[in-house]
C-alpha cells in the first residue's frame, strides 16, 4: 500500500482531505507521518486526532529558509516512516537538496493557482489584484524552484465579480480538497507506487 508523508505549516485542511479520501476508499494509501516546521500548526493537532504520528522540523533560527541540515533530518524521518511519496500541504519553505535527492520525482505540491500564473504566497490575492478572469488549482512535482515543477493536474476556478480574496480562497480550497487526493492516486498508479 502507498505510504504517504505530509509536510505542512498551517491548518492542514489538505492533509485532512487526503485522510478523508483514504477513509472513504477513494485513495488506497496510508499517512505514516505528518511533519511541520511550525510547532503550533493545527496540521499537527489534526493528524494526532486521527492517530497519525507527528514530528516537528527544526529550522531554527531561520524564519523562512529550509536549512540543509533540516532537510537531511526530514528525509531521514520520512525514510524511517517508510514513506513512498511526500505530499506538501501548505508547507511554506522551498524544498531543495538533499530532500529532493532522497525523494527524486516523488514530492508533490498543491498550489492555489493555474501555474505558471501566480506562483508563491497568497496566489488567490495575486489573482484578484491582477483582475484575472480565472484562477484555479495545480498539483505539480516539486523541483528546486518556487512552484516551477512539472504540472500533473489542474482545475480552473472562475473569479466571480463579487469575489474577495477570502471568498475566492474558500472556493479554491474546495477544489484543492477534491483534486489533491485524485492526483495522488493517479500519480501513484502511473508510477507503480
Amino acid at each position: 500500500m502507498l505510504t504517504l508523508g505530509i509536510l505542512g505549516s498551517g491548518s492542514g485542511s489538505n492533509m485532512q482531505a487526503i485522510f478523508d479520501a483514504i477513509q472513504k476508499g477513494k485513495l488506497r494509501a496510508r499517512i505514516a507521518i505528518v511533519l511541520s516546521d511550525n510547532p503550533d500548526a493545527f496540521i499537527l493537532e489534526r493528524a494526532r486526532s486521527q492517530g497519525i504520528h507527528t514530528e516537528v522540523i527544526d529550522c531554527s533560527p531561520h524564519r523562512t529558509r529550509f536549512p540543509e541540515e533540516a532537510q537531511e533530518e526530514t528525509a531521514a524521518k520520512l525514510k524511517r516512516a517508510g514513506v513512498d511519496l511526500v505530499c506538501l500541504a501548505g508547507f511554506m519553505r522551498l524544498v531543495k537538496k538533499p530532500l529532493l535527492d532522497a525523494y527524486h520525482q516523488r514530492i508533490l505540491n498543491i498550489h492555489p493557482s493555474l501555474l505558471p500564473a501566480f506562483p508563491g504566497m497568497e496566489a488567490w490575492k495575486q489573482a484578484i489584484d491582477a483582475a484575472a478572469p480565472e484562477t484555479g488549482v495545480t498539483v505539480h512535482l516539486v523541483d528546486a524552484g518556487m512552484d516551477t515543477g512539472p504540472i500533473l493536474e489542474q482545475e480552473v476556478v472562475p473569479i466571480l465579480p463579487y469575489d474577495t480574496a477570502e471568498t475566492l480562497h474558500a472556493r479554491i480550497q474546495i477544489v484543492e480538497h477534491q483534486l489533491y487526493p485524485e492526483a495522488i492516486s493517479k500519480f501513484a498508479s502511473e508510477n507503480n507506487l
